[in-house]
């Protein structure tokens, strides 16, 4: 039986489940993703362009003619290269087919160790980013009486960096959440009047703003390990709170390689499967104010 690389539609069904099973899932599936120009398998290229303001006009002569904007090439390129391989023994599975073994053995793989690790890596690459820029946390202990002004602060600075506010999103802990939930100065208004109404006390959006499903903590953390497969470092920092606009992040991935082989005598009968992958998580160039975060010590 011929070994097919499947790379490309491994790829297509990765994307269409990233926004459903990971954390970070609206950020793994940016438009940014697909606007911007491969230069080969490990670099994109992002264009800026900048341009000259106004000047008053003179009815009487004509002004001299120059170029007046300016075109740059930001190359980024990935940098995180990840493999993972694995031998199945046909009597360890049920089910001995190609297709459904490797469905099996990836999708458990996916959900609880890719996936995780991806949003391990996605939310300390853009902190190390950010702070590279000379950026700095927040620090502030948030309380039930403080979490919404500081909220208000970081909307406020993006307001003046002029970030839109449709499309904003709030990422929180669970801890972070009930804060929220229960800050002082949220006012709801609950109609118990039928007896089999249920109650609500979820905040899935503030002002403009989306709250997603909330990140278990250990996922948002400032640093990790990822020798194999993903840990907290020890001198990481605990995320509590992280808003960001989608444009201002891009998430490229691309599989150079995943196959499954059928057993043979090379590998004594077994199944053999290996995926290859490069990808990353960049800022965009100028776009650093789209995002803020508070940070303390581990909770």
């Amino acid at each position: 039986m011929a070994a097919l690389n499947y790379a490309e539609q491994y790829q297509q069904y990765l994307e269409q489940e990233f926004p459903y099973v990971l954390y970070f899932g609206d950020l793994f599936a940016a438009p940014n993703n697909g606007r911007y120009k491969w230069v080969d398998s490990q670099t994109i290229k992002v264009p800026t362009i900048t341009t000259t303001g106004r000047v008053d006009g003179d009815r009487d002569t004509i002004g001299t003619r120059k170029r007046n904007y300016n075109n740059a090439w930001t190359p980024l390129i990935l940098s995180n290269h990840r493999t993972w391989q694995t031998l199945i023994h046909p009597r360890d599975i049920d089910q001995t087919n190609q297709v459904a073994s490797i469905a099996n053995v990836t999708r458990v793989y996916n959900e609880e160790q890719k996936f995780p690790e991806m949003n391990a890596y996605l939310i300390s690459k853009l902190f190390a980013d950010w702070t590279a820029e000379s950026y700095t946390a927040d620090n502030t202990e948030l309380t039930e009486e403080n979490i919404l002004p500081v909220f208000d602060a970081f909307m406020m600075q993006m307001d003046e960096k002029r970030i839109p506010r449709a499309g904003r999103i709030l990422y929180v802990t669970p801890d972070t959440r009930s804060k929220l939930q229960n800050a002082r100065q949220i006012y709801r208004t609950m109609d118990i009047s039928k007896a089999n109404a249920s109650i609500k006390r979820a905040v899935t959006a503030l002002d403009e703003v989306r709250i997603p499903e909330s990140v278990p903590s250990d996922l948002m953390k400032t640093v990790y390990d990822f020798t194999e497969g993903w840990s907290v470092d020890a001198s990481a920092k605990q995320v509590n709170m992280f808003l960001v606009h989608p444009q201002a992040v891009i998430t490229p991935i691309t599989y150079e390689f995943a196959q499954l082989d059928p057993p043979s005598a090379g590998s004594q009968g077994k199944w053999d499967y290996f995926e290859e992958s490069f990808e990353d998580v960049f800022i965009l160039p100028h776009k650093h104010d789209a995002l803020a975060f508070n940070v303390t010590e581990k909770a």
